[in-house]
């Protein structure tokens, strides 16, 4: 591990000095691809040479113990520096491995994400929105650009099914665990008697494929046109500009009816295309590998259910890591950050472990 930090460092610092050069600089995309080379490596610097200054201070406080000769008050500060720098060294050896595990090659890409009301009608209909909201204020909290690609919207403003992109960076590498069946328990307002019903929606999280990823072949797609439908909106049944892509060899269908122009609806349904397909062959390599290891590490398995929204005792339940927080307003205004890190620390460790079994 050691060798390889070294090699890290090492490199951090050629392309520090790269960056600094003029003709460096004038190159627009060479300075640009230095520059997210160097972002990435600036946290496994910066913590290697944490890890360096605590080796040291171990040392020097082991060498003065090694000699002896002090007075009582001095030692006890020495084996205390001792001590500190040996804790230091554990914890910052621990983070370096995590930090040095391969990096998922998606975490830099925009998402899509896909929410379907489950189980629960209208109810399930009414949470997929409230999900929405939710990633929705949790992307602007961001500064992340939120655009609608398809929705299918209920007579109660729900949602049946909506699609949507993500744009940021590291919008992925945040948003990967959400993928699963989100289960909601709440009274509904048209239920008289005041009991509790249990409705479900599943979300999926796409990265964006870019065209260099996935080819599609034309002749693979068969397109049809037929008049928006769906609650409200001024332009609805009145052109045929909603679209519907069918992936011949795979079977995937692809809606959006979002835009009023043909053009710009078959350009969103291309985006989703793509980036189910890239999913697909993404799930087809991860198989591939789980079966040669232990364990798998965040499936993101729509069909698992990953979380519970219990409105009557304000919890929020993520049942992966057995994470429960008493404070879902704040939860469904957008506050993910500590269930999105808690996930992150969780699978990181998870990867670590099924790394070292191997």
């Amino acid at each position: 591990m050691f060798d390889k930090l070294s090699a890290v460092e090492q490199r951090f610092q050629e392309v520090g000095n790269e960056l600094m050069k003029p003709e460096t600089v004038s190159d627009n995309e060479l300075f640009k691809k230095l520059m997210k080379e160097h972002k990435q490596l600036t946290p496994i610097v910066e913590k290697y040479r944490e890890y360096k200054v605590a080796k040291q201070a171990e040392e020097e406080a082991k060498a003065l113990l090694d000699e002896g000769g002090m007075d009582k008050d001095f030692k006890e500060l020495v084996e205390e520096e001792f001590l500190a720098a040996k804790a230091k060294i554990e914890e910052t050896a621990e983070e370096l491995k995590i930090l040095l595990l391969p990096k998922d090659p998606n975490d830099d890409k925009n998402v899509i994400i896909e929410i379907r009301g489950g189980a629960g009608g209208d109810e399930a209909a009414l949470f997929a929105g409230s999900l929405m909201r939710m990633y929705s204020m949790y992307a602007e909290s961001k500064r992340w650009k939120t655009e609608i690609l398809n929705a299918n919207e209920t007579e109660l403003g729900g949602f049946k099914e909506v699609s949507f992109m993500i744009e940021g960076e590291g919008a992925y590498s945040k948003l990967k665990y959400e993928s699963g069946v989100h289960r909601v328990q709440r009274v509904p307002e048209t239920e008289t008697q005041g009991r509790i019903h249990t409705s479900t929606v599943t979300v999926a999280v796409l990265p964006e494929a870019e065209e260099v990823e996935v080819e599609i072949n034309p002749a693979d797609l068969q397109i049809d046109t037929y008049r928006a439908g769906g609650a409200g909106g001024q332009h609805v049944n009145k052109t045929e500009s909603a679209i519907r892509i069918t992936h011949l060899p795979t079977g995937l269908v692809v809606e959006c009816q979002d835009e009023r122009s043909q053009h710009k609806n078959k350009d969103k349904a291309m985006k989703v295309l793509r980036s189910r397909l890239y999913e697909a062959i993404q799930r087809e390599q991860n198989d591939a590998i789980a079966s040669d290891r232990k364990a798998q590490v965040g499936t993101g398995d729509r069909s698992e259910r990953i979380r519970t929204y219990n409105y009557p005792q304000g919890r929020v339940t993520d049942h992966r890591i057995g994470l429960t927080l008493y404070k879902i307003e704040q939860i469904l205004n957008g506050d993910i950050d500590e269930i999105v890190e808690a996930l992150n620390t969780f699978y990181r460790a998870e990867m670590l472990k099924a790394d070292e079994e191997q």
